[in-house]
């Protein structure tokens, strides 16, 4: 790449091309594999898909996520030099795509490696930036996902394959039995239920709940987006809440604005109980699925108390 084409990224990753060019200048970056080098080393822009491929490479992983801190965004993150590094000496990096964490298509083109492998998970699920791309919220997403990262962690170690079909069963079966338990205990008795959320990532998990989301999804969108409400939208709203047309509010404990947080006000105001889920792992040393049951439990809670069954 040359320096003219370096220059027109924007001013916050120049310097990390930069490194990269000083770095790995005077070597060679090609993986020989994981059998002759240790565990594959593994980076996951996101914390939730790090925790399942870690639960699935077991041993014979390292893995480093980059977001990790409950209070980041995402959407916005600007990656360091340090993240820069750390992409580039991995054979193994997970990306969430469809517009989440475009910020990952610079760090990966800053340093394109030989033998590295890129799980897009959007990709892989035919999703694309418009598209709602909070896919960890979708437990068939889930289970496809953790195969995938099976199958590419015994395509890069072939040594340890029976190790990590081990290791992937261990995780469907057993990791993941009481995040689907919730799942379909839920869907089983407040299957049809009317309910509110705050962003889109909760319409993915209303759909596998059985549960009925009738928060128009421009303002679900558009509050995951950080952009503008409509003034109809907010008044739909609004309306659902102080009409008890929702039993219940599910709201992302770590996007509360202003706006948001006198929606939960409201639906407190008139009795509606409300459940939180959060973007990433909270507290951020959670398995995937101890974090997911918690948010499941709480939202099992809040639907007995708003029916009393």
């Amino acid at each position: 790449m040359s320096l003219s084409h370096i220059l027109t990224f924007p001013r916050a990753l120049v310097g990390i091309f930069l490194l990269f060019i000083m770095t790995f200048a005077a070597c060679g970056t090609t993986f020989q594999g994981a059998a002759s080098s240790g565990s594959v080393q593994v980076v996951a822009a996101e914390n939730f898909w790090g925790s399942i491929a870690a639960q699935v490479g077991g041993s014979h992983v390292h893995v480093t996520s980059i977001i990790v801190d409950p209070n980041a965004d995402p959407h916005s993150y600007e990656p360091t030099a340090a993240d820069a590094r750390t992409v580039a000496g991995a054979q193994y990096v997970i990306v969430n795509g469809a517009g989440y964490d475009p910020w990952t298509d610079k760090l990966l083109q800053a340093n394109p490696t030989s033998g590295r492998k890129v799980l897009n998970v959007g990709d892989f699920n035919g999703k694309h930036e418009g598209d709602n791309p909070h896919m960890w919220y979708n437990p068939d997403y889930v289970t496809v996902v953790a195969n995938k990262i099976r199958d590419d962690f015994k395509a890069l170690d072939p040594v340890d394959a029976a190790a990590f079909d081990q290791s992937a069963q261990t995780f469907q079966t057993t990791g993941l039995k009481r995040y689907h338990d919730l799942i379909a205990a839920i869907k089983a008795k407040y299957s049809g239920t009317r309910v509110g959320a705050t962003e889109s990532i909760f319409s993915y998990l209303a759909s596998a709940l059985g549960l009925n989301l009738i928060t128009p999804y421009s303002y679900l969108k558009a509050v995951s987006e950080g952009q503008d409400i409509s003034a109809a939208d907010e008044a739909t709203v609004e309306q659902q809440v102080k009409q008890k047309q929702i039993k219940v509010l599910i709201y992302n404990s770590q996007n509360t604005p202003n706006n948001i947080q006198a929606l939960i006000s409201l639906a407190r105001a008139n009795h509606i109980p409300v459940a939180t889920i959060t973007e990433t792992l909270t507290p951020a040393n959670a398995t995937f699925q101890n974090w997911q049951s918690t948010q499941l439990q709480g939202i099992q809670n809040a639907l007995v108390q708003a029916t009393g069954k």
